[in-house]
């Protein structure tokens, strides 16, 4: 059942979008919105709210302890992610410390409210699942979070249902669910195609595209914002284009690094919202937040990306 913001699928536009594919969908790219600092931001379909479309990840990076020599440079990470700036911050209980890390860098910054904060839940039963969300929201220092997202889908029947509830108590703005693997593409296909839903996160990158052929046609058909992690293949990127340079021609789209290069090729598909490579170190965040500035490769821009990596 889909609600009112979210269309019932059309077969005809979905095959036709899949016949396109994603190099061809020039007719969307209007839906990437450019303030006039240059930033560039998407809107989620279900509420209009729009975010810029480079976010930060917290798998691995922010898993650290107390001492303040291992805190003070994610600190700063933190805040210059709020002043250049950037809004989707995503985290998990799964994540070690992340979660209590960010809360208490958070509370001293006073930056909460700048941010549009979203995690996971990844447990079965009701009461494990409630239980997981109160220790994230305990753990993160808020009395409410933007987006809570099932992971892996794991018991996403149940865990949908309370998240259903804690919506409707104002306790979550956004619910939505993710995984990681291309192997789990059609059980993220069925679950998209069946129930509302306002997020969807899963990988995505200029080597691995397997999710332009349905799960972001159908994420656009039906109305539900992407996140894409993942976007370096968990850094396997960088190591295929280690000596090689960077063509001229990716200053086209104001591309002056590989980090921007494999940004820009996922965040120009324009169903997808964010993307959000993880890392905890100042230079790299904010090589990062500049593939979300300026121009965006266009299709055939788009097509000559991937036929040059393929080339190295």
């Amino acid at each position: 059942m889909s609600k009112p913001n979210q269309k019932p699928v059309n077969p005809s536009r979905r095959r036709a979008l899949q016949a396109l594919g994603a190099a061809t969908l020039a007719g969307w790219v209007p839906n990437a919105l450019t303030a006039e600092d240059g930033l560039i931001r998407r809107v989620i379909p279900c509420s209009g709210e729009r975010l810029p479309v480079i976010g930060l990840g917290t798998a691995w990076a922010f898993d650290v302890g107390d001492a303040g020599a291992e805190r003070e440079p994610l600190k700063e990470v933190l805040q210059r992610f709020t002043v250049q700036p950037g809004r989707l911050l995503d985290t998990s209980p799964m994540y070690g410390n992340a979660e209590s890390v960010i809360g208490d860098l958070t509370a001293q910054l006073g930056n909460r409210r700048s941010l549009f904060l979203a995690t996971k839940v990844w447990t079965r039963g009701r009461e494990e699942g409630v239980r997981q969300m109160e220790d994230s929201l305990r753990r993160l220092r808020t009395e409410s979070l933007d987006l809570i997202q099932i992971h892996n889908l794991v018991d996403w029947r149940t865990q949908l249902g309370t998240l259903r509830q804690w919506k409707e108590q104002g306790r979550v703005r956004y619910l939505g669910v993710t995984h990681y693997q291309t192997s789990a593409f059609p059980d993220l296909e069925r679950l998209m195609g069946t129930e509302p839903l306002d997020f969807v996160q899963f990988n995505y990158s200029i080597a691995t595209r397997d999710a332009e052929q349905r799960l972001l046609p159908l994420a656009a058909d039906r109305g539900i914002a992407v996140i894409v992690n993942r976007p370096f293949e968990k850094a396997a990127l960088f190591g295929r284009v280690r000596g090689q340079k960077l063509p001229a021609w990716a200053e086209e789209f104001g591309c002056r690094s590989w980090a921007q290069f494999f940004l820009k090729y996922i965040v120009s598909h324009p169903a997808v919202t964010c993307a959000i490579p993880a890392t905890g170190k100042l230079h790299h965040l904010e090589d990062n937040l500049q593939a979300g500035v300026g121009p965006l490769p266009d299709p055939d821009q788009r097509r000559r990306m991937v036929d040059y990596l393929l080339s190295l």
